[in-house]
């Protein structure tokens, strides 16, 4: 008998349904993070106890899925809570909403080139697992599970 699949594992099965061509994996290699940080950047405009409590946030629903991809993405997101730290705050905005936007553009060139629509049309909790999905590229290339 096998043992059932984690939950963790469904989704980002699910989630590679609609990133198999390698031109839209790497454009989501590079644009996933990028929205993660501009994202934060965005709550950090708002306040940065803002940005520190959505990565919180995210953080349980990390630990729920897999507590070695929670370690992943707390270590990710308090690198980039501390590059937002750096910036001179008149720069944060302006500078998040462009880059957001650019990323955005440019993960749906990809889904097109893919030829499939994002993950997160389906179910938004894609939208946590993407970044996830980047990272077990990284975890791969280390020999480490999750």
């Amino acid at each position: 008998m096998t043992a059932p699949a984690r939950d963790i594992d469904t989704l980002l099965a699910k989630y590679s349904e609609s990133h198999l061509n390698h031109t839209n994996e790497i454009i989501h290699f590079i644009c996933v993070p990028v929205i993660v940080f501009t994202l934060l950047g965005i709550l950090w405009w708002v306040h940065p106890w803002v940005a520190v409590a959505v990565t919180v946030l995210s953080m349980v629903y990390y630990i729920k899925l897999s507590k070695s991809f929670a370690v992943g993405m707390l270590l990710m997101s308090a690198a980039m809570l501390a590059i937002l730290s750096l910036l001179p705050p008149a720069t944060v905005l302006p500078l998040s909403l462009a880059i957001f936007v650019l990323a955005w553009i440019g993960q749906f060139i990809g889904h097109k080139i893919e030829g499939k629509k994002p993950s997160f049309f389906d179910d938004l909790r894609f939208l946590l697992i993407g970044p996830l999905f980047v990272l077990s590229f990284l975890y791969r290339r280390l020999n480490l599970s999750w």
